[in-house]
């Protein structure tokens, strides 16, 4: 069992981490160490319960109004508060409180800077008036002598006085309620991105279970049932008569007519995955297929029309402007022809299911793929506060496949079963993470965060000045201490609503994408994707949650956004860098050069040292031999020769210089001559 009541793991403590009370026992000597662990034990106990069941703010009473004589001075009338330590500020009756002296304190506190014009000048300044909790020290007296090495001289206060004191600040302060959007927020990041990677994520959703099933339905036949045939007749008679005509259709009849198409197509692919046998039967069954061939022309008459649209005006979302490209797209190129297109199977596949894939749109899901799973990992690197534990290591891991270039307009490029099934199940797995991040993240803002602040000031009112008078009290807009707390009383109304959502939501085993079986034998039973190009509503009990979060009430105070400033590079910049690194790696290689040069330098250094050492041990031995030779006469250079220039007269001990050491007969020491250091001569 674990005792120390530390925070662990290098936390900083913000609170107390353990409280210690005395225990009194017979016989014990008790001192002022004990008697006042008793006063600390009980005021902090006090504190922590205001600061965690109250919260800071004006408890009752406290109001603030004009003065009776005008002028600077207002009245504050008897109240209590609580400050964000904990600490109780109570007001026992109506106090005068004098602003201009405040203002001028707060000048001279803030070295002259103010927060308006000096008092003469004209127009209005806005202040806020505060109540501070303060301690004094009281009624003192002289202590008995003790024993203390140093006693403390004179007088020592006995009583701790609890009082208060206005001050008057900038009219900016923070407000200490908590609301849980801001802490949302701060999860999700900027509402704009996150808005944007949710969109991707429910076209994802869209062609999700439609991926799976083309993929694993190869060779399969899909089935056309009574819902399908209905579509397929009422779809062919708007059609007829307002697929014809010249010049594109105007936006609002261009996307009514690319439902249509899609509808149509739809039914066409489903009939065009059977053989002859199964077209006979399906035809017998629903008369009007017989009329497939006629739907085929029809078809290519609304192609070539909507061809020619002008796609921005009809579709502003660029997310619904690819899909109902794809549609005029993969209708033409997999239906229009007689008996489809036999060699993309799983395009055909895909537009019986009422989601056509296109090239162009491989080619974003691909790269919307890459801007989820980038979106989810950066929010879960800020946040760092997730309770879903596994989270980060599996997105990291999702195998999302890599980006393709823009393709023509137009292109009708097959697609592979592989690379089918590569999206759909790295759809699949970022889908459920995106859900379950979402999830996490609102469950957490139900627990509000405790409130530390070093600001122990209690806003009071707002005042607004007029040269040195006080022209405006207002005291709505401070905080005020509410049943369950300040952290609670913003969201309050909210509160049961979340609570029951949390119990359906919060605390729940991690979603599983779980895909719609197919039967072992037999049709592909798939239904229609209704609204593909339509609203995408969002609903759900997450959605609702979320919605009630981010939605301010009447009254309620917005939540924080945040502000994150993104980072795009230019290409000049990237090809620079590449460049860069080209560099970087040059460097490296001639410093790794540069090195084993100096290696082999610091080597050589080192063999000449010992040759100079060695050199003179070799040379002395030759020299003295040379000196002592026998057969060398006096006055003559090794080779024999008399040395005329030194002078010396020849013969052996009566021509030796004098001052010359050595018995008589003994060889002569040859001496070098003294020359002048200017002319080089002998004296």
């Amino acid at each position: 069992m674990r005792t120390d009541r530390g925070c662990g793991c290098g936390g900083d403590a913000t609170r107390t981490s353990a409280f210690v009370r005395p225990r009194f026992f017979a016989g014990q000597l008790l001192t002022e160490d004990d008697l006042s662990l008793l006063v600390d034990y009980t005021t902090a106990k006090d504190r922590l319960r205001n600061r965690s069941l109250y919260g800071p703010g004006v408890v009752c009473g406290l109001g603030v109004t004009c003065a009776p004589c005008g002028g600077g001075t207002v009245a504050v009338h008897p109240g209590h508060a609580l400050d964000c330590a904990g600490n109780d500020i109570v007001v026992p009756c109506t106090e005068q409180v004098d602003v201009r002296a405040l203002v001028r304190e707060q000048r001279v506190g803030a070295l002259g800077v103010d927060c308006g014009e000096d008092c003469d000048d004209e127009g209005g300044r806005r202040y806020g008036l505060y109540v501070r909790y303060q301690e004094l020290p009281v009624e003192p007296v002289a202590p008995y002598a003790t024993e203390e090495p140093c006693p403390s001289p004179g007088c020592v206060p006995s009583r701790i006085q609890e009082g208060f004191r206005f001050v008057v600040r900038c009219d900016d302060a923070e407000d200490h309620r908590h609301n849980p959007g801001t802490r949302l927020l701060a999860g999700i990041g900027d509402l704009a991105r996150a808005d944007r990677a949710r969109t991707r994520d429910r076209r994802l959703g869209h062609y999700l279970d439609a991926l799976f099933a083309a993929a694993a339905g190869t060779g399969r036949t899909f089935r056309l049932d009574a819902a399908d045939a209905g579509r397929y007749a009422a779809s062919l008679a708007w059609l007829r008569e307002n697929a014809a005509g010249e010049g594109p259709p105007p936006p609002p009849a261009a996307r009514e007519m690319t439902e249509h198409v899609r509808a149509l197509a739809s039914a066409v692919a489903r009939f065009d995955t059977h053989d002859a046998a199964g077209r006979d039967r399906l035809t017998r069954e629903y008369p009007d297929l017989a009329t497939v061939p006629e739907a085929r022309g029809v078809l290519g008459t609304a192609c070539d029309r909507l061809g020619g649209t002008d796609t921005e005006a009809a579709w502003p979302d660029p997310l619904r402007r690819t899909l109902a490209r794809a549609v005029v797209t993969e209708t033409a190129a997999r239906v229009v022809p007689e008996r489809g297109d036999a060699d993309a199977p799983l395009e055909v596949r895909m537009l019986a299911q009422g989601t056509p894939l296109s090239h162009a749109l491989r080619a974003e899901f691909r790269a919307d793929l890459g801007l989820v799973r980038e979106w989810l990992l950066c929010r879960l690197d800020r946040t760092g506060e997730s309770g879903d534990c596994r989270l980060r290591a599996e997105v990291a891991a999702v195998d999302a496949p890599p980006p393709l270039p823009a393709p023509p307009r137009d292109s009708a490029e097959k697609a592979t079963v592989a690379e089918a099934q590569r999206i759909a199940e790295a759809a699949a797995a970022l889908t459920t993470a995106l859900r379950r991040f979402l999830t996490d993240t609102a469950c957490a803002t139900l627990n509000p965060p405790c409130g530390d602040r070093a600001d122990t000031d209690v806003l009071l009112a707002h005042l607004e000045l007029d040269g040195c008078d006080v022209v405006r009290v207002c005291s709505a807009g401070r905080e005020q201490v509410l049943p369950g707390g300040s952290a609670y009383g913003e969201w309050l109304p909210k509160l049961y609503r979340l609570r029951e959502l949390a119990e359906r939501l919060c605390c729940r085993p991690v979603p599983q994408h779980r895909g719609t079986p197919l039967p072992p034998e037999g049709d592909v039973v798939r239904p229609y994707a209704e609204g593909l190009l339509g609203d995408w509503p969002r609903t759900g009990d997450l959605e609702e949650m979320l919605s009630l979060l981010l939605t301010p009430a009447p009254g309620e105070t917005p939540p924080k956004a945040l502000h994150e400033q993104v980072y795009t590079t230019p290409s000049e910049v990237t090809d620079s860098m590449h460049e860069l690194a080209a560099l970087r790696t040059h460097v490296t290689d001639l410093t790794a050069a540069l090195e084993g040069l100096r290696t082999q330098l610091a080597g050589a250094q080192t063999r000449m040292a010992r040759l100079r050492e060695q050199v003179p041990e070799r040379l002395g031995p030759r020299l003295a031999e040379l000196e002592g030779a026998p057969d060398q006469a006096p006055g003559q250079d090794p080779a024999g020769t008399p040395d005329e220039t030194r002078g010396d007269p020849p013969g052996g001990a009566a021509g030796r210089p004098s001052g010359q050491d050595g018995p008589p007969g003994a060889p002569a020491r040859r001496t070098r001559p003294s020359r002048n250091r200017k002319t080089g001569e002998a004296p």
